[in-house]
Formats: C-alpha cells, structure tokens, sequence
C-alpha cells in the first residue's frame, strides 16, 4: 500500500495527518518517517501533558482505542504511558514495537528530514505547559520550522503572549464570519474542517491575510477542488 499522489498541488503544501497513518499506526514513529521519508511539506502530531509534566504523542484523550489499557493521559504518569503497547497497523495485535512516542522523539524526525513540526496542543494546558511546550519545539527545531495548532483558542493565545512571532493556527469545524475578527485581532491563521470550506469563504479568508490549512482530506477529487480554491495546506492521511 501507499500513498495516493496529486500531481498538481500547485502552491498547495500537504501535510501528514498523524503521520503517514493511512500506511503505519497513527502518532507513533513509524508513521512519522513513513511520512518523512515522503514528499509531506509538514507531519502532523497531538501533544498531551502527562500527570508528572512530561510531553506525549496521542490523539485521543484516552488511550484505549489502540492501546494495552485505557488511560487518560493527563491523568498517568510518563512512565505507566510509555509502558503501553499498541496495536500493530491494520491489526488488533498488540506489537512490543510500539509504544506511545515522546515529543523529542517526534520532533527528532522532523529536524532529521527537514519537516514542519505541526504540533497540535491538546485540550486546555497550563500557560507554563505551553511555554515549556513552545519553547521547547523553537529551541529544537526553529521558530519558523514548527507550527501551533489547537481547538482551544485560550491555547494558542497563551503560547502568543510567550512568543509573539510564532505562527499558530486555530482548529475548528464549523465556519462563521466571526472567526475573520477574532483570526485578525490575533494575528491567527485557521485549520478547519475541509468540508466546511467553499470558494467563497477561501477567497473572504485570505482577503483578510488567513492563511487556510484544512482536515482531514483523503478524497482526490475534494482535494483537486480545495487546491483550485487556492487553500494554503491540505491535511491528510493518504493523499501525497
């Protein structure tokens, strides 16, 4: 199995939804480099802060989906997450080879390949989480090789009061023209649900100076309409 190529994506940049996690198990380090070793512009992953401060990757707030147990990561400790095993890709079999990756090692591919860090902050953090969060990503990778993306809005403002440069993008699903004062006041740009996007508001958006990055976009055709639309970056599990 691999990946389904757009030819044209124009000015289009593609990023890695989780990974590459329509080939390997999403948020570990195998969908990381498969999607490293790829034409990805970014690669995606979900941030979670553990009961002891330590740093994450997992997309759920509880980890029973695709792991050994069913823990709630703000809840448990580094130590008894990274213990987890998961399940193997395309498999109900727990692998040894698997376990739940840690921001450092996530961030460790994407400098190695020369990726953007699409670092998603999971629900609501402590500002001092954030800080040592943001820091941490610009300090290793470069504030212009990482990107901030969040459904809490209180998230991205926090992190902006830290490091105004930095660029962020606010996650939701539903479109209203509300958002372009809000986006503007912050100086955001926006990663929204791809069906909730039309030529229209592509254009309102970027008439405002809001770059549009949007999820999650596995269909060719819905692809090849967003990239005529002119949307800034497609997040996707299998597209390349």
């Amino acid at each position: 199995m691999d990946t389904v190529r757009i030819p044209d994506k124009k000015n289009t940049l593609l990023i890695a939804h989780r990974g590459a996690s329509g080939l390997e198990r999403e948020n570990t380090l195998p969908a990381f480099v498969a999607a490293a070793n790829r034409s990805y512009f970014g690669i995606e992953c979900d941030v979670h802060v553990t009961a002891d401060r330590q740093y994450i990757i997992y997309h759920d707030d509880r980890t029973g989906r695709l792991c050994s147990q069913d823990l709630v990561p703000e809840e448990s400790t580094y130590a008894r997450l990274r213990a987890l095993r998961i399940r193997g890709s395309g498999t109900d079999t727990f692998t040894d080879s698997l376990m739940i990756p840690t921001l450092a090692e996530y961030l460790d591919v994407c400098v190695r390949y020369g990726k953007i860090a699409v670092v998603e902050l999971k629900n609501p953090m402590p500002a001092e989480d954030i800080r040592r969060i943001a820091a941490y990503c610009r300090e290793k990778a470069s504030p212009q090789k990482v990107i901030f993306i969040s459904f809490c809005f209180e998230n991205l403002t926090a992190l902006r009061s830290y490091f105004p440069d930095q660029t962020v993008q606010y996650l939701c699903e539903i479109y209203s023209p509300q958002l372009h004062a809000q986006l503007r006041e912050h100086h955001m740009d926006l990663d929204i649900f791809h069906q909730a996007l039309d030529e229209k508001r592509v254009r309102a958006l970027h008439d405002d100076g809001i770059r549009i990055n949007c999820w999650t976009c596995d269909s060719p055709d819905r692809a090849r309409e967003l990239i005529g639309w002119g949307v800034d970056f497609i997040t996707t599990n299998i597209l390349e």
